[in-house]
């Protein structure tokens, strides 16, 4: 079963929606080189309208162009590219579909093709958002930059359950900028003070 891998940028608060002027300057190789690990996990990119209209707008380009970011460009244009979107699209970047029906069901679908290895969410805040609340995140993968963003949208929103998660890697760069790897995870068993105070 093709694993559903989730990749962010994210600030030290939470906020996963994107400001160039704090995302930038935490930009080196070990960034570089983390973000090209999570692509090659996976041959199917899912992502969201917006997404898919940002990385439409320049990568298509930057292959055309030939410059030292032109194999990369080349790698996303080549990959299946499962658009989420409420309303028809024309797709100007090859190999690029819109999801069938459903997301939950479509997504599941995937999951259980025995031809996918795996599936990667880059940014697409909302349809992360909708996977784990349905439980089809294999995989959350952040780098956290060492800043409060305190503006801009958070990528867990209010919920009635908490999310429990199990670090699977981590890393430190240079910059200050953790790589976390989480998985899910069983609550862990109930407890409260009375079973605590004895820690402090």
């Amino acid at each position: 079963m093709a694993k559903v891998i989730s990749t962010l940028f994210i600030s030290a608060d939470g906020v996963a929606e994107i400001d160039p002027d704090w995302h930038f300057p935490y930009f080196d190789e070990n960034m570089g080189r983390a973000v090209t690990e999570d692509y090659e996990t996976s041959d199917v990119l899912l992502i969201g309208r917006e997404t898919y209209d940002s990385f439409a707008g320049a990568w298509p380009e930057r292959e055309a162009a030939g410059g030292e970011d032109a194999p990369f460009a080349k790698q996303l244009g080549d990959m299946r590219k499962v658009v989420v979107s409420r309303q028809p699209l024309e797709f100007t970047w090859r190999n690029s579909e819109l999801v069938g029906g459903e997301l939950v069901e479509a997504v599941t679908a995937l999951k259980a093709d025995a031809g996918i290895k795996g599936i990667l969410i880059p940014g697409s805040i909302s349809v992360v958002q909708q996977l784990l609340a349905a439980g089809l995140v294999d995989e959350l993968r952040l780098l956290v930059h060492p800043v409060a963003a305190r503006k801009g949208r958070r990528l867990f929103d209010d919920g009635d359950a908490p999310y429990h998660l199990r670090v699977a890697a981590t890393e430190a760069f240079p910059t200050g900028v953790l790589r976390v790897i989480y998985t899910p995870s069983e609550a862990p068993k109930a407890a409260g003070y009375e079973d605590t105070k004895g820690q402090v």
